[in-house]
């Protein structure tokens, strides 16, 4: 069997005709017989028909052309019939009372009976008004009860089909008494009918002002459509109280003994069933709630991690919505001398000076309680139980209630460098702990450093010793702490170093100080030095002073040692102009020597001779002119030897720059015969002149190209320049014949008078294809090979090769005649001709 479906869209028109209701109303899917076998029909009819009976329904598909004993069943009430092939009902339908009909249709064909089944689905119409469940309804509502949170529910019902909009219903609110303290207290939710505050009724809402307000409502079908059925209602809220409000606070003590959980306050919602819960700062499950609001302590507290707790318990449905404001529990921990005091640190560092006196404070120890701070339980006491080393014992003293640790005796000095000291912190219980104070005895300066004599030396120093060169080295002797800044000893030349040709280096370690000489020496200058050397502290002596014990005297005897000249430059510069006279003084080199000996110039690095110096006047002279453009500059080297010993010697660098001259005229520069300027003439096409200048940028820089002032040269041609060495030469006029032409121009350098140079260049003028080839032959230059002799050449030859193949033709056809008989082979005359 196969049913197909449709779906009835419009139950509110009316027609008059049947056949107009069987294509409208009537949803009909194909009846298909198959040998014998039945298919189901289902058809939709609206209810209520107030039309002609009978109503004809629908025509029976696929009914065989001949049939008999039609006819219908399965219709108690005897509304439904059949008729020349149509289904007819006799009475209107009511879905509320019979939604669906089930008709068996059966009939005779070719002797055999068949039948198939018709389903009839009554379509709903919206016949029925929805009503509410009660005429009257009622409710509560608890104050503190959130916006939003229903607290009741209005309920309509409609007999009309609950799948179509017919029974879709939409609830509204349509007044309120009385309107105080505000005129929209109350909200219902259109698709629930639930009943809730609004936020002007949940911040408002006193049931002193107003203990029970009337609300109307209105129910509507067709989702709240403007053609709906609806109907009204009356709901009459009461406004009670509530004990929903924060507990008074709880004081607990810390480590209570249990047993656990203890109870410790309640909460209750008088209002509906609800779920309560915790939140706050504390650890889980350190507190609970049950459902009758009952709040659990459910392990010991401890004052010193937490002393109080702010716990909000939260109200809400079994859904999970929040329904008022959370309250809170505070919850606060009373102390118990449960805490021993202790150091913040277990060990303390401290010094002391040796010459502090009695009463001197050298620190302060200061111990913690966590027990509250406002009881008993934090009193402290301090003791000292431990001294080492433990002779002398009373050294030092604690304060019993402060912790101030002070100095007990008048002096420190011949004391032991360092000592660990004890102390215990206790609290009223017998609560306590210690730590170690550890007191380092501070040396102080009371001691001079001292010299072991009171003159070193006298030390002899060559003239020529090299700088960094050590003199001596001496110490003076503390008496304080070794390594200590009491102890160090800084020295210092107070007198006859003015010139600072001595330096002092001092080795932190030892305490020894060594004289290093600091410059060159010159026996000639100075010959004998007197220090006086003088040893101190770095930092102040708090007792004693400085004496004669803490200065000496170091005395140096420098050697004479004959010394190399010395020469006043190390590098000499020198310009000289190009061809100036040879002879003539450029420079003039000096040198000193420090033991007056006389000095020999020599000089090395001139491999051409170009220059020469005097022997003992040190004068630097040209040879020969010199020209930049063969070499610009001259390096060489300037030797001065002691005169009385040649292996004592110095040398400076002198550098001759040659001064440029305007001796060189600029040249062109290129081969130009095998160019050619395309008439008429090309856009952009030029020959490029290049040209050259031998001498320097000032002369040479730029070079002007400028043509004959004759006009038909000015007519005929145009020079453009590209840089300072290159310009274009192009045609000046649309068209010039082809020819070769003279071109004349002038090259100018940029020198003030300038050089210059006159050039007449040839220049091809031709015509060009379209590629720019030229391709008419340009004129004959002088010197050049004629058509005439170039013809002559090619006939002679041609002549002389002719003669060269015919001599071979000949020879070959004599070498390869008939052979004569052997007795006249001898008398045969060789036959050749040319």
């Amino acid at each position: 069997m196969m049913v197909l479906f449709t779906k009835q869209q419009d139950t509110m028109c009316s027609v008059d005709k049947v056949s107009s209701w069987i294509k409208t109303l009537n949803l009909v899917f194909s009846l298909t017989l198959l040998h014998g076998e039945a298919a189901h029909l289902k058809i939709g009819v609206p209810e209520n028909y107030d039309g002609i009976f009978p109503w004809y329904l629908t025509k029976l598909p696929d009914l065989p052309l001949t049939y008999t004993d039609l006819m219908v069943g399965g219709d108690d009430e005897g509304i439904f019939g059949v008729e020349s092939g149509f289904l007819y009902a006799l009475k209107p339908l009511d879905r509320e009372k019979q939604p669906s009909y089930s008709l068996q249709v059966s009939f005779t064909a070719s002797m055999h009976p068949q039948s198939f089944t018709v389903e009839v689905c009554v379509i709903d119409k919206n016949d029925n008004v929805p009503v509410f469940r009660e005429e009257s309804m009622r409710g509560s509502v608890q104050l503190g009860l959130l916006k939003g949170i229903p607290f009741m529910q209005v309920e309509a019902l409609d007999q009309d089909d609950r799948n179509t909009a017919h029974a879709d219903l939409r609830f509204s609110l349509l007044d309120q008494t009385p309107r105080i303290p505000a005129s929209h207290m109350f909200y219902v939710d259109a698709d629930t009918g639930e009943v809730s505050l609004t936020e002007d009724g949940a911040s408002t809402l006193d049931p002193e002002m107003c203990g029970r307000y009337k609300l109307s409502v209105m129910v509507q079908d067709m989702g709240g459509r403007a053609n709906a059925f609806f109907s009204t209602g009356t709901v009459l809220v009461e406004v009670t109280g509530n004990t929903w409000s924060s507990p008074d606070p709880v004081r607990l003590q810390e480590n209570l003994p249990g047993p656990y959980p203890i109870p410790i306050s309640q909460v209750k919602w008088s209002g509906s069933s609800v779920e309560y819960s915790l939140e706050g700062e504390f650890p889980e499950m350190l507190f609970t709630i049950n459902r009758e609001g009952v709040i659990y302590l459910n392990a010991p507290l401890d004052r010193e991690t937490q002393d109080q707790f702010h716990i909000s318990i939260v109200v809400e449905r079994p859904d999970g919505r929040e329904i008022a404001k959370p309250v809170e529990l505070r919850v606060m921990v009373g102390d118990a001398n449960d805490n021993r005091p202790t150091f913040p640190q277990m060990q303390y560092h401290t010094v002391v000076k040796e010459l502090a006196t009695k009463g001197t404070e050298i620190l302060t120890v200061q111990a913690a309680d966590n027990d509250d701070p406002k009881t008993d339980n934090v009193r402290i006491f301090y003791r000292l139980v431990g001294q080492v080393p433990e002779s002398p014992w009373n050294l030092f003293r604690v304060d019993r209630d402060s912790g101030v640790i002070t100095v007990q005796v008048d002096s420190m000095e011949g004391t032991a460098p360092q000592y660990t000291l004890t102390i215990t912190a206790e609290d009223a219980k017998g609560l306590n702990s210690s730590c170690t104070v550890i007191v380092k005895v501070l040396d102080e300066n009371n001691n001079p450093p001292v010299f072991s004599q009171h003159e070193y030396g006298p030390f002899h120093l060559p003239e020529d010793a090299p700088v960094g060169a050590t003199v001596t080295a001496v110490a003076a002797w503390d008496s304080d702490e070794r390594g200590g800044d009491s102890w160090l000893v800084d020295y210092r030349l107070e007198s006859g170093n003015e010139e600072e040709v001595f330096s002092l280096v001092t080795d932190r370690q030892t305490n020894e100080v060594s004289l290093v000489l600091n410059k060159v020496l010159d026996f000639e200058r100075e010959n004998e030095y007197i220090l006086v050397l003088s040893a101190q502290n770095p930092v102040a002596l708090v007792r004693g002073r400085y004496g004669p014990a803490s200065t000496s005297t170091v005395s140096i005897f420098i050697d004479d040692i004959n010394e190399g000249p010395v020469l006043s430059q190390s590098h000499y510069e020198v310009t000289v102009r190009e061809g100036e006279e040879p002879g003539r003084v450029i420079a003039t080199i000096r040198a000193y020597d420090p033991d007056s000996h006389p000095i020999r110039y020599s000089l090395r690095g001139d491999t051409k001779n170009y220059f020469s110096i005097g022997k003992y006047s040190g004068e630097l002279k040209t040879v020969q002119a010199l020209d930049r453009e063969e070499n610009s500059t001259y390096t060489m080297e300037v030797v001065a030897e002691d005169g009385r010993n040649s292996s004592l010697s110095a040398s400076t660098l002198v550098t001759v720059h040659i001064l440029d001259v305007n001796d060189n005229s600029p040249v062109l520069v290129g081969d130009y015969s095998w160019k050619y300027l395309c008439t008429p003439r090309w856009e952009d096409q030029a020959l490029v002149l290049a040209s050259r200048d031998s001498d320097g940028p000032q002369h040479g820089g730029r070079l002007n190209f400028s043509l004959r002032t004759e006009p038909t040269v000015q007519r005929n041609w145009k020079l453009t320049p590209i840089n300072d060495t290159h310009t274009n030469l192009s045609l000046n006029i649309a068209y010039l014949a082809p020819d070769v032409y003279i071109v004349p121009f002038t090259i100018s350098d940029s020198s003030s008078p300038p050089r210059s140079t006159f050039i007449n260049l040839p220049v091809t003028v031709c015509t060009c294809n379209l590629r720019g080839n030229c391709r008419t032959a340009a004129k004959q230059l002088s010197g050049m090979p004629t058509l005439q002799s170039t013809l002559g050449v090619l006939l002679g030859t041609l002549g002389v090769i002719g003669t060269i193949l015919i001599v071979i033709f000949v020879r070959l056809s004599y070498q390869n005649s008939p052979p004569p008989g052997k007795a006249n082979q001898e008398r045969v005359p060789l036959k050749m001709t040319l």
